[in-house]
């Protein structure tokens, strides 16, 4: 028996007891998104049943639609983007609702891309983005996929990091993911920002290209996480540990080697979860990318799911970001309290319970330090300094309007 099986049978010897999940059939939500991944292979792939598990997994059409489903209790849990489980704790797209976060799903993997028409004009790099953004005529439309959530604030960061105000210089729509290849196509936009495999179906349909990756705006940043309400944990503590259990196992399976990778895109490409093709999927998910400008690259931080939990861990640090750049661009009127909104949202303890269940390391320091694209730092420690350290911002003393 391998060590692995050997903690797994120890840290199922409470499932039989009092310990048992209160609850043990789950509609588990998830998007259309190469991302979802763990969420599938722990549903599908015999790591939920173990636990007493049964999940029922329900592919949502748009983020908001799976927000709603979740704050309504159709949906148990749900694949979430860490700024949408902050963005509806804090109260910035509806009525608050306390939310919590049981672990991080993945890191990396989302991408910038331009259409084919601006490619055809030579509109091919940062540099000549921000000078078609400086001309006269009508605004560039850009789409992300939620207010809130991790690809607006992708998109943001990165065109500031050119010194392109994302809500003065160009337009901003709502499109969920799986929709941009179609808008492309459409002309109702001009660039997206999104999860794949949609950024490498566009490139491989010839709509455009990918301009950037989230990546090299922030290597091995924050993205999807395990959301749940808080009545959920606290009326089911066992089962949000049971299911933070069982996705942690197929997290570990997915990333072990190239032959699982390789099985589970095949997987999630399937009609019922991704619904796109491998060639689309497969590449990207083992890191290598091609961009549609003829250049090919196997990138040093791709799409990861675990990472000897590095991925997991639902660092304090990562949630408080997604509140310095509300701040920045007027989502926050005010600087919440950064570090007691995190402790509050990140269930520290049942993570920990959970990965030592399964012999994954958990720092003790629940902070971790990275380096954006444009070489400022972020590490926690001054979140009221760094948020107000912009030179391109929104900041003033009225929160801005979120329209959904």
């Amino acid at each position: 028996m391998s060590e692995i099986e050997s903690t797994r049978n120890d840290s199922l010897a409470w499932v039989a007891g009092s310990d048992a999940p209160e609850k043990s059939v789950l509609d588990l939500g998830f998007m259309a998104l190469t991302d979802s991944a763990s969420l599938i292979v722990a549903a599908t792939q015999g790591f939920a049943q173990p636990y007493g598990l049964t999940l029922n997994l329900q592919r949502q059409a748009s983020w908001a639609t799976l927000r709603d489903k979740l704050l309504s209790g159709e949906l148990d849990a749900a694949q979430a983007l860490y700024g949408q489980v902050y963005g509806i704790h804090l109260g910035l797209s509806g009525p608050a609702t306390e939310m919590a976060i049981l672990m991080g799903l993945c890191q990396n993997g989302q991408a910038i891309n331009l259409s084919e028409p601006l490619k055809q004009a030579g509109v091919t790099s940062a540099e000549a983005l921000a000078s078609r953004v400086r001309q006269s005529g009508a605004k560039l439309t850009f789409a992300q996929t939620f207010p809130t959530g991790t690809h607006a604030m992708w998109l943001n960061y990165w065109l500031a990091s050119q010194g392109i105000h994302p809500l003065e210089d160009v337009n901003s729509v709502v499109v969920p993911p799986s929709q941009m290849v179609a808008h492309l196509k459409a002309a109702r936009i001009d660039g997206f920002c999104a999860g794949g495999p949609w950024g490498a179906l566009a490139v491989e349909e010839d709509q455009g290209f990918t301009l950037a990756t989230s990546q090299m705006i922030w290597a091995d940043h924050p993205e999807k996480v395990l959301g749940v309400t808080r009545e959920f944990v606290e009326q089911y503590p066992n089962t949000a540990r049971a299911l933070t259990m069982a996705v942690l196992e197929a997290s570990r399976f997915i990333d072990e080697n190239e032959e699982n990778k390789r099985s589970t895109a095949q997987l999630i490409s399937s009609r019922e979860y991704v619904d796109a093709p491998l060639s689309a999927i497969e590449p990207r998910f083992l890191g290598q990318y091609e961009d549609g400008l003829g250049h090919a690259w196997l990138d040093a931080h791709p799409l990861r799911f675990f990472a000897d939990g590095e991925v997991t861990m639902p660092w304090l640090s990562d949630g408080m970001w997604f509140m310095t750049q509300f701040r920045r661009w007027g989502l926050l009127k005010d600087d919440p309290d950064y570090l007691g909104v995190a402790r509050q949202i990140h269930q520290l303890d049942l993570y920990r319970q959970a990965a030592e269940a399964l012999g994954i390391a958990v720092p003790k320091n629940p902070m971790r330090s990275a380096t954006l694209l444009d070489g400022k730092v972020w590490d926690g420690s001054d979140p009221v300094g760094y948020a107000g350290s912009f030179a391109i911002h929104a900041r003033s003393g009225l929160a801005a309007p979120i329209a959904l």
